[in-house]
């Protein structure tokens, strides 16, 4: 969650860039692809042109630049010039670059000075929302142009309530189908100023102290800032905490054992792709970001070269997900039709893919065999640019969050942030799982009392019963349930906040006097994955 509002969604304190606001960001805009300038439209000072047809010519000179991916961009210390790149490069370029990146830079997590929040104390949720605006107050108010990127979480908002209905729903996990065999695994990534994982590590310790002795809390962090800070946090108070500033998408190391994965507010910054279709053959074209001497931004399309995208594509060919397409232009009779008229644009709207998810889905099952995923994250949100499952792209001014109407404004200085579609995550994340492992990618893994060194547990797994429950996975070779049967693990489900919280919080620290919950009542745009 970023930015005060009713945290109904970060939309209700947003604006549109226009008007006065949209003169002081000016300067942080880029101006539209070469092609275009000669229209001297004023808007196209600030806005690409979202109806280039296909058959206009990119500009031969950008065409020739070096394409570059955010890998290659890590060393630069300012944003480059004279290059072009996938869009997913530009965004994680945007948020993540070392030296000038949104999150490294810019991103400052509110955090509740002095004490937490009193709710039971409070009369109404009127009341609530006065004493956040009041403690957000505290940070000042920035002068012209985008400030400090303040926005908050969940996590700081009711810690240390919201932490321990997470600590809650792990440790209910663990005791129902690990302990005494197993220890308490954690990994966190995207772990902020590392509220979360004190709220936990304190529950634990208090509620349960035989898990905790037990327990290994495991951070990965891309930003040295923050891991930094939340070494300092952490380890003093709980020596079971270990930070490593990686970023997850670089992770090569085994974790053999059963542990928890969260990330909590994290998918919603990962990069996406974007591509349209081609209305004349429904053929799909990535896009490419250049960047001209001057900083000035282009974008043109190719045919699906890119391994990542075409694999998105495939998997989602596979799982029956149709792209955004109009009815109409399934048939061919009809689609001839429409692409005579006049004016009718010859490719679809935009439409961006959550490309880096599937590397992190694909990394979970490389990495961490044994894992149980638990993510939140927004399921939808208003203000986006045009285009499908588009993102946000605002920054901070005054004190208000500004939203704008394009992806290309200035690296690292605003906030680019995408909605979720849940069920066809579930989907994407049980079928990458259940690919069969190749070469040495199996189990068994770490001795464990669990593991078996019998025949292959699938063998037995139809021995009384041919029947597999459909909310269950196959079982894994070599590691049996505590039961020490072939049961495979419970498939993934989708909850809202609201269901979450009331299934693992406890609920009368949050009541306010007038009987409301913004613990439950808020977040209505959130969704978990468990």
């Amino acid at each position: 969650m970023r930015h005060l509002g009713t945290l109904v969604s970060r939309a209700s304190i947003t604006r549109r860039c226009n008007l006065p606001t949209l003169h002081r960001l000016a300067r942080f805009f880029v101006s539209t692809p070469s092609a275009f300038r000669a229209r001297k439209h004023p808007k196209d000072r600030f806005n690409y042109n979202p109806d280039i047809f296909f058959d206009e010519a990119p500009d031969p000179e950008h065409m020739g630049y070096a394409r570059v991916t955010s890998n290659d961009l890590e060393r630069h210390t300012k944003p480059p010039t004279r290059v072009k790149m996938l869009v997913r490069d530009f965004i994680e370029d945007s948020l993540y670059n070392p030296h000038y990146g949104y999150f490294p830079q810019q991103a400052t997590i509110f955090t509740s000075a002095g004490d937490p929040i009193d709710f039971r104390a409070m009369r109404d949720s009127v009341e609530f929302q006065n004493e956040v605006a009041r403690r957000y107050s505290t940070y000042g108010t920035d002068e012209e142009g985008p400030g400090r990127q303040i926005w908050h979480t969940p996590t700081e908002l009711f810690k240390p309530y919201y932490g321990q209905a997470i600590a809650q729903c792990l440790v209910s996990e663990y005791l129902l189908k690990y302990f005494p065999y197993e220890d308490l695994v954690i990994y966190e990534i995207g772990a902020g100023n590392g509220t979360l994982a004190m709220d936990i590590l304190d529950y634990i310790r208090s509620e349960y102290p035989e898990v905790y002795e037990r327990t290994h809390y495991n951070i990965v962090e891309i930003s040295g800032r923050l891991a930094k800070m939340q070494q300092e946090l952490l380890v003093p108070r709980h020596s079971c905490v270990s930070v490593t500033h990686k970023s997850i998408f670089h992770w090569d190391q085994r974790e053999p054992a059963p542990c928890f994965f969260l990330a909590m507010e994290v998918i919603d910054n990962f990069a996406h792709d974007m591509i349209r279709y081609d209305y004349r053959t429904l053929e799909p074209y990535q896009a490419l970001i250049t960047v001209d001497a001057k900083g000035n931004y282009g974008i043109y399309y190719t045919r699906v070269t890119d391994p990542l995208v075409a694999s998105f594509l495939n998997l989602r060919r596979r799982l029956g997900h149709p792209p955004p397409l109009p009815s109409i232009l399934k048939s061919p009779s009809l689609r001839s039709i429409y692409n005579h008229l006049p004016f009718a644009p010859n490719l679809s709207t935009p439409e961006y893919i959550p490309t880096r998810l599937l590397s992190l889905l694909r990394t979970l099952r490389a990495h961490f065999p044994r894992h149980r995923l638990l993510l939140s994250d927004f399921s939808s949100l208003p203000d986006a640019i045009p285009g499908v499952t588009a993102p946000v792209v605002q920054a901070r001014v005054r004190g208000t969050a500004v939203a704008c109407s394009t992806l290309f404004v200035r690296p690292g200085l605003f906030d680019i942030f995408f909605p979720t579609h849940f069920g066809r995550l579930r989907d994407m994340y049980e079928h990458v799982l259940a690919q069969p492992r190749a070469g040495d990618d199996h189990l068994p893994v770490a001795p464990s009392p669990l593991a078996s060194s019998a025949s292959p547990l699938s063998v037995g797994a139809g021995f009384f019963s041919s029947y597999q429950p459909q909310n269950r996975r196959s079982p894994a070779d070599g590691v049996a349930s505590a039961s020490g049967l072939p049961v495979g693990e419970r498939k993934s489900n989708v909850f809202t906040h609201a269901e979450f919280m009331e299934t693992y919080a406890d609920l009368e620290h949050t009541r306010l006097r007038s009987g409301e919950n913004p613990l439950v009542d808020y977040y209505k745009n959130v969704k978990f994955l468990f």
